[in-house]
């Protein structure tokens, strides 16, 4: 099995001619009055639909190469969807993220007044974007054009989806804008692993590369869901699309437009959704509920008493009936606040107030952070992130509170990935002391091809050397 992102490098523009050869004639056919409404029903839906839905074209950096956090050039397109007048569109965060350059393609059918109206847009305009924030947990990003007037559409309620229920899905495929597919929903809460954190709507309406970002929508023209991959053996649509459910992406965008970043509460546990097999193999009364796997032995579960092997049933009074629902209970909390916490130990039920602490970031989640363009240290070839105050509360172990954070190498480096990894922390060039990007820039900006360099950084709490010539 094969899972492939949306967006099309490249966009390949194919000519399809479908139905009968030219010239051959047709008998004419009466058709049910119930198709008709049908067929009309979904014309309305697609000319309500499209002007909302744009081609976000984007050109820059992206992993790949087969090297963990080396960024190589990229360019593509995908699609997106305009969900407030002022401008701002969601799409997925692969299809933005480090990106050097990001442009929106409006509708062919926007506002056409121009002359009359100056705040809205032309037909078909390609504007320029800006990146507010992105998510690679969901795989969500929030970007805004410089329009207003724009039509926007409501996210609806997944909640309410049900399996066997018709859908649209709208977008870009292979770079050919304003398209549409129809089909079923196929599954509402699809998990990759039964212990993946992200539930998606599956849909077996037509998806391709060039999807991404585009809605998924309901037989009452509702956006149910955002497209952002598929499940193929082949690379192209097999009838398995996942999208991201509407309620997801309501509550990511809330964070990415107030925040720029999003914030989920964790109690550092490690949790795994109780299967049939294991609740038999463990002797438990019940399948239901995860079960805690693993614990950072300082966290705030472990000092509440929470222990490996118990397992959480409820949190507030809601049942945990898998990971996913665990992880998003937790998420919703503010951070600091308790937590309830149901808990079955053996035989013995009792309940627990868990404190809530912000999620430590790991390395690669920093990449998120950084503009290729703000961030880009050229003489060393990295990705820099000022350490401030919120940075270094979330590094674990970090012994200096300040300096620069390397997010990533550029694949200029050479080789890439030997002289830094994801999450050092770059305290000295030389013995100049770096406290920030604006210091480490002036530290290597005299630096020549060939001249030898030593930089002292924090990796894991440890202080080291990294010795090389520059080139």
């Amino acid at each position: 099995m094969r899972i492939h992102t949306l967006t099309t490098v490249g966009a390949l523009l194919v000519s399809l001619s479908l139905g009968v050869k030219a010239g051959a004639q047709q008998p004419p056919q009466r058709r049910s009055d119930a198709l008709g409404a049908l067929s009309e029903s979904f014309e309305q839906i697609a000319e309500r639909i499209a002007p909302s839905v744009v081609q976000v074209f984007v050109s820059g950096y992206g992993l790949g190469g087969g090297q963990p956090n080396v960024l190589s050039k990229q360019s593509g397109s995908a699609s997106g969807i305009i969900i407030d007048p002022e401008g701002y569109v969601v799409t997925n965060a692969h299809v933005v993220l480090h990106a050097r350059h990001v442009r929106v393609q409006l509708a062919d059918r926007v506002e056409r007044a121009h002359a009359q109206h100056p705040g809205r847009a032309i037909a078909g305009a390609r504007l320029d974007a800006e990146v507010l924030g992105v998510d690679t947990a969901t795989d969500l990003a929030l970007i805004k054009v410089p329009r207003s007037g724009l039509p926007a559409l409501a996210l609806a309620d997944s909640d309410k989806l049900r399996q066997g229920q018709l859908v649209l899905a709208f977008g870009s495929p292979l770079g050919l804008g304003n398209t549409v597919t129809m089909g079923i929903v196929s599954a509402v809460a699809r998990q990759l692993d039964v212990d993946d954190p992200m539930e998606y709507v599956q849909t077996d309406a037509p998806i391709n590369p060039g999807n991404s970002g585009g809605p998924l929508v309901d037989a009452d023209g509702r956006v149910v869901g955002i497209n952002t991959m598929i499940v193929s053996q082949s690379g192209g649509s097999e009838g398995v699309g996942l999208a991201i459910p509407s309620n997801t992406v309501r509550d990511i965008v809330g964070q990415l437009r107030a925040h720029g970043r999003v914030t989920r509460g964790v109690i550092r546990v490690q949790v795994q959704t109780v299967t049939p097999v294991m609740a038999a193999g463990l002797g438990l009364a019940q399948v239901r509920g995860v079960i805690i796997a693993d614990m950072d032995d300082d966290g705030p579960a472990a000092k509440a008493g929470l222990k490996i092997g118990d397992v959480v049933l409820s949190t507030d009074d809601k049942p945990v009936e898998s990971l996913r629902q665990f992880g998003m209970n937790l998420y919703r909390h503010a951070i600091d606040a308790k937590v309830s916490l149901e808990v079955m130990r053996g035989s013995e039920k009792f309940t627990l107030q868990v404190p809530i602490v912000d999620r430590p970031d790991d390395p690669s989640r920093f990449l998120e952070m950084a503009d290729p363009q703000k961030n880009l240290v050229e003489r060393l070839d990295i990705l820099g992130i000022d350490v401030d105050e919120r940075l270094a509360s979330v590094l674990s172990r970090l012994r200096k509170k300040s300096g620069v954070l390397v997010a990533a190498m550029s694949q200029n480096a050479s080789p890439p990935g030997d002289r830094f990894l994801p999450g050092d922390v770059i305290h000295a060039v030389g013995r100049t002391t770096v406290t920030s990007l604006t210091d480490l820039r002036t530290a290597v900006s005299g630096l020549k091809d060939g001249d030898p360099v030593v930089v002292q950084v924090e990796r894991g709490g440890e202080f080291q050397f990294v010795a090389f010539e520059i080139d």
